[in-house]
C-alpha cells in the first residue's frame, strides 16, 4: 500500500529537452559582419573541438556547421570572410544562411538609390574590402560608384552570395537569420520575415513549432528564451563572435573574443561571457 502511494505521488519525470538528430553535432555561428579575425579564430576552435572528439565524419558521427547570415558589412574584411567560408566548405559540411545584409548587398547592384542605402548600413566597409581604396572611394559620387560596382565584385562572388539558404531544420531546432512569423507554420514563412523580422518574433512568448536559433538582433549575451535562442553578440563592435554547439539534447557555447591588446581568446562553457 505504501509503495503504491509512493508511486502515485512520485513527481513526473522532466519533459525531454529539444534535440538535434542522433550522431550529429551542430556548430551554429552568429553574425560575423566582416570580422575575419574572429571568424578565423572560431574556425580553428571548431576544428580543434572536432579533433578532440575524435574528428569523425563517417556518417554515424558528423559535425555540421551553420552560419546564420550577415557575413558581410560593418566589419573590415567582408571579402575575406566570404573567402574563408568557401575554403571551409571545401573541408567540412558548412551551410550558410542569407542575412538581410547579404540581401542589401545584392540589391545594391540594381539601383543607385539602393546602393546609397546599403552604404549607410555598413556597405562602405564591404566595398572597400573588395580592393577600392578609401581615397578613391571618397572621390566618387553615387552614380560613379554604382557604375564601378560590377567590376569590383565579380559575378561569381554575387552568385555565391545569392546561393545562401533561408532556413535549416535540425531535429527540434530550426536555424534562421532573423526569426520567424509566429503566426505561420515553418513551411509558410516569407523570406522577408526570415531575413528581417524583429518585434513580432522577439515579443512572442508562447511555444513555437521548433526552437528557433537566430541572429540579426544584437544581445550582450546569448539570449535563451526557451522558444528561441539569439546568438548575435555584435561581433563587429563588441569583438565577441558566438557559436552555439548542439549535440543530442545538450547545449554549450563557444566564443571568440578579441582583447584590447589585439589577442583573440576562445571561451567555452554552458553560459556566455
Amino acid at each position: 500500500m505504501l509503495n503504491a502511494l509512493k508511486e502515485l505521488f512520485r513527481p513526473a519525470p522532466p519533459a525531454p529537452g529539444p534535440r538535434v538528430p542522433d550522431g550529429t553535432r551542430y556548430y551554429v555561428i552568429g553574425d560575423i559582419h566582416g570580422r575575419l579575425d574572429l571568424f578565423e579564430a572560431m574556425i580553428d576552435a571548431v576544428e580543434a573541438d572536432i579533433a578532440e572528439a575524435g574528428g569523425k565524419d563517417d556518417g554515424a558521427h558528423e559535425s555540421r556547421i551553420v552560419l546564420l547570415g550577415d557575413l558581410v558589412d560593418r566589419g573590415p574584411d567582408s571579402r575575406g570572410v566570404l573567402a574563408a567560408t568557401r575554403e571551409w566548405q571545401r573541408q567540412r559540411n558548412v551551410r550558410v544562411l542569407a542575412g538581410n545584409h547579404e540581401e542589401m548587398f545584392l540589391q545594391a547592384f540594381e539601383k543607385p538609390e539602393i546602393l546609397r542605402h546599403f552604404l549607410k548600413h555598413g556597405g562602405r566597409e564591404t566595398i572597400l574590402s573588395f580592393g577600392l581604396s578609401r581615397k578613391r572611394f571618397n572621390t566618387l559620387d553615387i552614380d560613379d560608384l554604382f557604375a564601378m560596382l560590377p567590376g569590383l565584385v565579380p559575378q561569381e562572388e554575387r552568385d555565391y552570395i545569392a546561393s545562401f539558404e533561408e532556413m535549416i531544420v535540425a531535429g527540434d531546432y530550426v536555424f534562421v537569420h532573423a526569426g520567424i512569423d509566429p503566426s505561420q507554420p515553418l513551411e509558410g514563412q516569407k523570406r522577408s520575415d526570415l531575413l528581417w523580422i524583429r518585434d513580432r518574433f522577439l515579443d512572442h512568448e508562447g511555444p513555437l513549432e521548433k526552437v528557433v536559433v537566430h541572429g540579426h538582433t544584437i544581445f550582450d549575451r546569448v539570449m535563451d528564451c526557451g522558444n528561441r535562442i539569439g546568438i548575435d553578440t555584435g561581433a563587429f563592435r563588441s569583438g565577441v563572435l558566438t557559436a552555439l554547439v548542439l549535440e543530442a539534447d545538450q547545449r554549450r557555447i563557444m566564443q571568440a573574443c578579441k582583447h584590447d591588446a589585439g589577442e583573440v581568446e576562445i571561451f567555452q562553457g554552458d553560459r556566455a561571457r
